[in-house]
């Protein structure tokens, strides 16, 4: 089975995505890892991310592994963890600017299908159930408002000890928005299929209930 969820950033999907995992036992993909993954190598490697020329030759050096380690899952670069150094504002803004070359996506693409060999997977990030695995069994699109996703990011970022500012926690992720929503390649848009959730006012535990109930319901349990 193939369970893709999509959203903007802070609206829950990667923190659903990884319940549904563990309960479902089925593997986690994290898309939105790669892209961030890539943006932090071109950072350090000191290539200008708007330089899709320069962005892929480094692709097919670039090693990526998700381990589990207990109840999480930390992201490997070429053998040295990155799960913290991926997660800052600017490497977010970063990873949305080279996710915008076509280039990009499609050597990520194959990388990223690769996944649905190893059983069932729920896959999380921006266009996983529009361009990735349009064949998904279901797709879902968590929205919340955008002060709600500022104030979430804000809290996670304290919670792992990396200090931010609200105000321009809330300034990137419009920003974001607008990169994300208006590029030409594989938009931030909810599949045609979509089961769109708005997670505003609903705790985390209600939004996996209501995933688990369509996951469920296709296997006819």
């Amino acid at each position: 089975m193939i369970v893709t969820i999509d959203g903007p950033a802070g609206s829950g999907k990667s923190t659903v995505a990884k319940i549904i995992a563990i309960r479902y036992n089925f593997i986690y993909l994290d898309t939105g890892a790669i892209y961030r993954s890539l943006a932090y190598l071109a950072k350090s490697l000191g290539i200008d991310v708007e330089d899709e020329e320069r962005i892929l030759p480094i692709i097919p050096g670039m090693n990526i592994d998700f381990v589990k380690v207990g109840d999480s899952q930390r992201v490997l670069l070429n053998g040295v963890d990155v799960t913290l150094e991926i997660r800052t504002e600017e490497i977010g803004m970063l990873a949305s600017k080279v996710s915008r070359h076509k280039g990009v996506r499609k050597s990520l693409l194959d990388f990223q299908r690769s996944f649905k060999e190893k059983g069932d997977i729920v896959a999380e990030g921006r266009d996983t159930g529009t361009v990735v695995f349009p064949e998904a069994d279901i797709k879902v699109f968590l929205t919340a408002s955008a002060e709600e996703r500022a104030r979430r990011r804000w809290k996670e970022l304290m919670e792992r000890g990396i200090e931010e500012d609200l105000e321009k926690i809330l300034e990137s992720i419009k920003r974001r928005d607008e990169q994300d929503s208006s590029r030409d390649i594989a938009p931030l848009i909810p599949a045609e299929d979509a089961v769109i959730i708005d997670t505003t006012n609903l705790s985390i535990e209600e939004v996996v209930e209501r995933i688990g109930k369509l996951i469920d319901g296709k296997r006819g349990l």
